[in-house]
């Protein structure tokens, strides 16, 4: 195991996934109990096409966005000890997958988080530039409006998220790029870099001299590029890690 990453003291780099908010009680997508390893039928929810195309299954991903449990979910050690590094004043800069704003409650700086698939906390119109709070418009559909149109054009309304077949936010892509292509340090935590444009970071760090650092519990097409694949529990690892990078 090389150790020699840790005393690097330029920027950091973080790309997140949905493993390090399993501890929080937010179920991963393709875990061996992920949401859509047990339910292969709720990706549809989240295919752009097909969402814009049937009706059942937007008022299906109304539901599952009611239901979401991200909604009770705390920040864990992992998200927590992110934002400690951060405190610490080390330059991190923290790219995530994830939809549910754990790490800016856990105290990293939201201009430090760069959200590429969005967020679950708005809702935006897929034809005219309304937008409101998903908070809004679950009360809609509580009060009986099971897949609610927009209240300006008439338009599908859906959460501010990229969903599959959706295209990337360009500005939002080029920042997480930077980001990649400047750190010294670069770590993947709880994804299974399946996903691109996300899982590219990686690529793109190792490229600019980064050292890659993956922490997950199941392989990823990125290990060989990595400096180290750390495979224990990211609610202990992720602390360790921190704590280890502070005291070099």
């Amino acid at each position: 195991m090389t150790t020699e990453w840790r005393s690097r003291t330029g920027r950091i780099g973080v790309l997140t996934g949905a493993g390090i908010s399993t501890d929080s009680g937010i179920p991963d997508f393709r875990g061996p109990r992920g949401v859509w390893t047990k339910d292969p039928i709720a990706e549809l929810l989240s295919t752009y096409q097909n969402y814009v195309a049937d009706p059942s299954l937007r008022e299906r991903a109304w539901l599952a966005r009611r239901d979401n449990p991200a909604w009770q979910a705390v920040p864990n050690p992992a998200h927590k000890a992110l934002a400690d590094l951060e405190r610490a004043g080390r330059a991190v800069t923290v790219i995530t997958q994830n939809i549910d704003r754990l790490h800016q409650r856990a105290g990293s700086s939201p201009e430090r988080v760069i959200e590429i698939h969005g967020n679950m906390f708005d809702v935006v119109c897929i034809e005219c530039d309304f937008h409101t709070t998903m908070a809004a418009t679950l009360e809609r559909v509580s009060a009986g409006e099971p897949d609610p149109p927009c209240p300006d054009c008439g338009g599908i309304l859906k959460s501010a998220t990229v969903m599959f077949g959706q295209q990337m936010d360009r500005r939002t892509m080029a920042a997480a790029t930077i980001a990649a292509e400047t750190s010294e340090i670069f770590l993947a935590i709880g994804t299974s870099l399946q996903v691109e444009p996300a899982a590219s970071m990686c690529a793109i760090a190792v490229r600019g001299g980064a050292d890659l650092v993956i922490v997950n519990a199941e392989p990823t097409p990125y290990d060989e590029l990595a400096t180290e694949v750390i495979r224990e529990p990211i609610g202990t690892a992720v602390p360790r890690l921190v704590a280890e990078i502070l005291a070099a």
